[in-house]
């Protein structure tokens, strides 16, 4: 599987060692040329110094053949003009953005660009999850499956004591982590028995959130 990623910066340099390690070919695009240096010392030669929003450059980079195309610079411009290249022209099967602005994310979705990242919010339910108070937190969004992954934590309530078997679940959720303070997560039964305190993570549609929040707040 060969990936083109734009921009060299600590994500483009992470998810290249990702793919790397996995036996995937990579090639980096990074405009900063003390960068690209940097890149080459830590990765070897995977890194092509010039625009990643230019048609000459994806040329030159091999796009035709490329299986992912994954932009990830500081500028959303410069990702959306760089996804745009490589869905619209060079018909890359699976093109990816990270959003910096989420004010940002309709005009991407409006594009057509197939998966976006917005920036701001992983470390914002990160920061959620750390803290432990929060009744619900987003984990990922598998936006093409329309699915969505979160952790939901069970309050103290009627629900302590319930098996999972007697939940009332959205349709078409699925519980698939018990985590329990002090004990080793584990993939639940629907005879397990439910604490207060305990943290589920939960496969479900998209835009059910609320409705599985709801049911966990009697």
């Amino acid at each position: 599987m060969y990936s083109i990623i734009v921009g060299g910066g600590d994500l483009g340099c992470s998810l290249a060692r990702e793919f790397l390690a996995n036996g995937h070919e990579v090639l980096i695009i990074e405009k900063n040329a003390a960068k690209c240096e940097q890149l080459k010392g830590e990765l070897g030669s995977v890194s092509l110094c010039s625009l990643g929003s230019e048609i000459s450059t994806l040329t030159k980079a091999g796009i035709e053949r490329a299986d992912i195309f994954v932009a990830v610079t500081p500028e959303d411009d410069d990702n959306l003009a760089a996804c745009e290249i490589a869905k619209r022209k060079f018909n890359v099967p699976r093109v990816i953005a990270k959003v910096n602005n989420p004010k940002n994310e309709h005009i991407f979705a409006k594009l057509g660009i197939d998966c976006t990242a917005n920036g701001v919010g992983p470390v914002l339910e990160n920061i959620k999850a750390l803290t432990g108070i929060f009744p619900l937190v987003r984990l990922f969004s598998f936006k093409e499956r329309e699915l969505e992954l979160v952790m939901v934590k069970v309050p103290n309530g009627s629900l302590a004591g319930m098996s999972l078997k007697d939940l009332a679940l959205p349709v078409g959720a699925m519980i698939i982590l018990l985590i329990r303070q002090g004990e080793k997560s584990k993939i639940p039964i629907p005879e397990s028995v439910l604490q207060a305190g305990d943290e589920l993570v939960c496969l479900i549609p998209s835009g059910s959130a609320e409705a599985l929040q709801a049911g966990f707040a009697k």
